[in-house]
């Protein structure tokens, strides 16, 4: 086992969890500056930089053939895998050692989580059924852990770690659940000579576990052929950070526990810097020239809005009361009914996936706009009723 420095806790997994929180509300509060310098960016006397900007083209020395696209595509589909690798090493985490790695517990995060899909999509689908903006009815099943969690850190210790963790649980199943959903409805046409040789790729990854490869650099290496082979299959180039990062061992490798350390490393890099980078590509919505009223009367605002405020709240809490009260699940220690409210409620703040699968649904700079004013709009509201219900419910500890 290795030693820390003198001072210095030992990193383990018992203070992953708190040091997490932490960096997510950096990583909430520099996210949403961001959001806000691509506002102000696109709406300032020079906004017609900001598209100029991020359609600048931009050519890459991918194998076989240069591929040459937009700043905001790498920003999308390259910086991103990044963030997507994280999310992988968490989803693994959390199934070795967390709360989805033991059965039970693992029962009410995984049903609230799917109560917070199926409902969002529904009520965006019952508003855009049968029109173009359809394609859109994955937009509000996404929540933002980043600014979830960050709202809940700001509110002090008056809330239950009990609270964070069944939210951070949910938040995490949730992305799960818009990952596959990326790959199977968000993917372009197949090509399945790429995919065999991702599937091979993997394969080969397995065969350096197998036999011993430690060190952390032949993997990069290898990752980076995942990526390319990913790219070029019509999968969405995304996929292969989640898939890296659930090959990462769960075990400790020499006394290097290797997911710890990974995320140790790459989390403030996904959560201060490329994180806001695709905020700062992709948030920027012109407000002027009466497109905020136009969204307003758009079925895509409302089907994402309503989707992430009601949707989200009913869908999370719903499944969370029907599933204890059938015995299916029950609360954790600490957690009442008040703060299921509040949790399903922050369940609605919507952001960087959301972003995400907007872009890959639409590519009309109207549907954009409008999906992104609702997401916005969603967001803000969801963090303000499910703050509000928290402090409400939740009495600050005294002594």
């Amino acid at each position: 086992m290795s030693s820390a420095p003198a001072g210095k806790p030992e990193w383990s997994w018992r203070n992953a969890g708190p040091e997490f929180i932490r960096s997510e509300v950096t990583g909430g509060a520099v996210l949403l500056l961001a959001a806000l310098l691509a506002i102000l960016w696109v709406n300032a006397p020079f906004g017609e930089s900001y598209e100029a900007f991020w359609t600048t083209e931009l050519t890459l020395p991918i194998p076989f053939d240069g591929k040459t696209e937009t700043l905001r595509y790498w920003v999308n589909d390259l910086l991103m895998v990044f963030f997507f690798f994280v999310v992988g090493l968490e989803i693994k985490r959390e199934l070795a050692v967390g709360e989805l790695g033991e059965g039970r517990k693992a029962r009410l995060p995984l049903i609230a989580a799917f109560g917070g899909v199926i409902l969002p999509a529904a009520i965006f689908l019952l508003l855009n059924a049968g029109a173009e903006t359809a394609r859109g009815w994955a937009i509000p099943m996404a929540t933002d852990i980043a600014f979830a969690v960050g709202v809940l850190a700001l509110l002090g210790k008056r809330i239950p770690p009990g609270v964070r963790l069944l939210l951070l649980s949910i938040a995490i199943v949730d992305d799960v659940i818009a990952i596959v959903v990326i790959a199977l409805f968000y993917s372009g046409g197949l090509q399945l000579d790429w995919v065999v040789g991702a599937l091979g790729t993997v394969g080969v990854i397995l065969l350096m576990q197998r036999i011993g490869v430690n060190r952390i650099w032949p993997y990069w290496i290898v990752g980076a052929i995942l990526w390319v082979a990913v790219l070029s299959s019509g999968v969405h180039a995304t996929i292969a950070g989640v898939i890296l990062g659930l090959l990462a061992p769960a075990k400790p490798i020499d006394g290097r526990h290797v997911i710890e350390e990974l995320e140790h490393r790459l989390h403030p890099l996904t959560s201060l810097v490329i994180v806001p980078v695709f905020a700062l590509a992709n948030a920027g919505v012109f407000l002027g020239g009466g497109v905020f009223s136009d969204a307003l009367g758009s079925t895509l605002f409302w089907g994402v809005a309503l989707g992430l405020v009601l949707g989200k709240a009913f869908g999370i809490s719903g499944a969370i009361f029907l599933s204890s009260r059938l015995g299916f699940a029950k609360l954790p220690d600490g957690v009442e009914s008040g703060h299921v409210w509040g949790i399903a409620a922050l369940g609605g703040i919507g952001f960087t996936v959301s972003i995400f699968i907007t872009g890959l649904a639409f590519s009309s700079i109207a549907l954009l706009e409008y999906a992104k004013i609702g997401i916005f709009a969603a967001s803000v509201t969801a963090a303000l009723i499910g703050s509000v219900i928290l402090l409400l419910r939740t009495r600050p500890k005294t002594g």
